[in-house]
């Protein structure tokens, strides 16, 4: 029964903040979520990514260890995507994004935060930094086919994870003041970033063809790749749990907004059915997986 109170309260509050996001979505589709978005992307991101690679005990050895680990997942979502994909007679290229790019930000760390407290917390924004590091590389190489290294050189999460890398290289004990002010933005950015998944959930038009055949890819046979490396790399403890959860967490929203500035709109339609259709089905496989997670890796 204690399992199931722990399940309780671990998924709950991340559910229950995406739900006032979707309850302030409907009622007011005009909400603007541009100073969410823009909040995020240059200021909440990056000082996530510092405060907790830097601030939660996580060494330099284990973040590179779970960096590589979520590159190998991400391969083997890949993989499986392509196959997939050309099956259903979809673009290999620009379809690929939102089934191995997964939510591990929005969802993931706040999931991984109140599973395993401020321990989980490092090793998930490991995982996410990976993911955020793709989409603004191979998620816009996919999107429009073609490579273009001043995304790169704009984007601030990835000045975050170099210099959150350097401070884990040197073992530079982070200043009081740093930790207080990347605290605090931490967890606004947690909440503001989960309420605008709720409110983009009300906007997104999507079709259930081949979506709910690629969402069950997202969110099923994730968890089953992460297995595979837990399986093969003999991990264990919380961190074998954290990479779990974050391996079924759904689509994320930035594969559609990448998609949209680079890709055709039939993309961008079939990419947005993806993410509602998979985050839909992530409410009932992820409580599944925080089991498993807390059951065998604690």
């Amino acid at each position: 029964m204690e399992i199931y109170i722990k399940i309780f309260e671990v998924i709950f509050p991340v559910f229950f903040v995406i739900g006032v996001g979707y309850y302030l979505g409907k009622k007011n589709p005009k909400f603007d979520t541009n100073f969410i978005t823009n909040f995020a992307g240059n200021i909440g991101t990056p000082a996530m990514i510092f405060y907790t690679v830097t601030t939660t005990g996580i060494t330099l050895s284990i973040f590179t260890q779970y960096f590589i680990y979520a590159i190998i997942m991400i391969s083997g979502f890949a993989i499986i995507g392509l196959i997939l994909l050309y099956i259903l007679k979809k673009d290999l290229s620009m379809e690929l994004p939102p089934l191995i790019l997964p939510n591990t930000g929005n969802m993931g760390v706040p999931i991984c935060l109140f599973a395993y407290g401020t321990q989980g917390l490092g090793v998930a924004s490991a995982i996410a930094s990976v993911i955020i590091l793709f989409h603004f590389t191979l998620g816009v190489f996919l999107a429009k086919k073609n490579f273009s290294f001043d995304v790169v050189i704009k984007s601030p999460p990835v000045y975050a994870i170099i210099i959150s890398v350097i401070f884990l290289f040197f073992e530079i004990k982070t200043p009081l003041f740093l930790e207080n002010t990347t605290f605090l933005l931490t967890y606004a950015t947690i909440f503001l970033v989960l309420m605008s998944l709720g409110i983009a959930l009300t906007r997104f038009k999507f079709s259930l063809k081949d979506s709910i055949i690629l969402s069950l890819c997202r969110v099923i046979l994730g968890p089953v790749i992460a297995f595979i490396v837990i399986y093969n790399f003999n991990l264990s403890g919380f961190a074998a749990g954290v990479l779990l959860i974050q391996s079924a967490m759904p689509s994320a929203i930035l594969n559609y907004l990448v998609g949209s500035m680079y890709s055709p709109k039939k993309i961008v339609n079939s990419i947005a059915s993806t993410i509602v259709t998979s985050t839909i089905m992530s409410f009932i496989t992820i409580p599944i997986v925080v089991f498993f997670a807390l059951k065998y890796f604690n």
